[in-house]
């Protein structure tokens, strides 16, 4: 079904978490008369199929039952106290210290020895229960349930709510943003849970992320002489390109290492496959 909005940009992702290395493909939004885009949502669905949530700039984190994951399959550790309540069943969800906090996440996370007053900062935000055989909604109310009476002020669920209308949803893209938000995920209440590239979940947001490997550097000029002034890298199925916007003058001293992955954000492609406006975001943590 096709939606008038103003410059979406869709991304079908993976269902929650794979052990597979994450991809996406992607659905712009075309002109269909003017300056006006549509969308096309898979055949025969409307907005008001989709439950709306934030997307969080957190670690998508795996509870087993038994042990809290990366999404590659990696363990976590965290304090006891921060998992000995979880129950005995897989849960998805995300850790997060709020909006624009994810330095202090990542580097909170991928310390071998946790520290106790950064792990009291974070949150572990609920979306699914991927062993559970019913629809998202109803996996939704299942694990909603099972965190009520958790009431642990660590563990929350991730607010979803329904939206009919395109005007309302580019409202509620536009509020989160306004707060240092990132975008917005949709997931199709009929889905059940699913490994691997799904229609299911739709990841919207003005803009794009994406990761790709550092192969070399330029020099800087003028006051960024003696520094970083850019960084070649490639992204498989693209050209190799450079990126030279987004950076610390720290980031510039002590660039990222050759053949380390990054993410950066961009706004589409140009017609040559070299993504628009890249800026650098951060390094990508091994494992994570």
């Amino acid at each position: 079904m096709k939606y008038s909005v103003l410059a979406f940009l869709i991304t079908l992702t993976l269902s929650p978490v794979s052990q597979a290395t994450p991809g996406f493909s992607v659905m712009k939004a075309t002109a269909l008369s003017g300056s006006e885009p549509e969308i096309d949502l898979p055949k025969g669905r409307r907005l008001s199929d989709y439950w709306v949530s934030e997307k969080l700039d957190g670690i998508r984190a795996h509870w087993t039952g038994k042990q809290l994951l990366t999404r590659s399959g990696h363990p976590i550790i965290a304090p006891h106290w921060f998992t000995e309540s979880l129950p005995d069943f897989p849960l998805e969800g995300e850790l997060w210290a709020g909006r624009e906090n994810y330095p202090l996440v990542m580097q909170t996370v991928l310390d071998g020895q946790p520290n106790d007053s950064q792990w009291r900062k974070i949150q572990f935000m609920i979306f699914d229960a991927p062993a559970h055989d019913g629809t998202f909604g109803e996996r939704h109310q299942h694990f909603s349930k099972h965190v009520a009476q958790l009431d642990l002020p660590h563990v929350k669920v991730l607010p979803q709510q329904k939206v009919d209308t395109v005007l309302a949803l580019d409202n509620l893209l536009t509020e989160i943003e306004k707060h240092g938000g990132e975008g917005l995920m949709l997931h199709w209440d009929a889905q059940r849970y699913q490994h691997g590239q799904t229609d299911g979940v739709l990841k919207l947001k003005r803009f794009q992320d994406a990761e790709a490997t550092v192969m070399g550097y330029e020099p800087g000029k003028g006051k960024y002489q003696g520094m970083m002034g850019a960084i070649w890298v490639k992204m498989a199925g693209h050209p190799p390109f450079k990126i030279g916007s987004g950076f610390t003058d720290a980031d510039r001293l002590s660039p990222p290492a050759i053949g380390s992955q990054i993410t950066f954000r961009h706004n589409g492609y140009t017609s040559n496959q070299i993504p628009r406006f890249a800026r650098f975001l951060r390094i990508r943590p091994d494992g994570l």
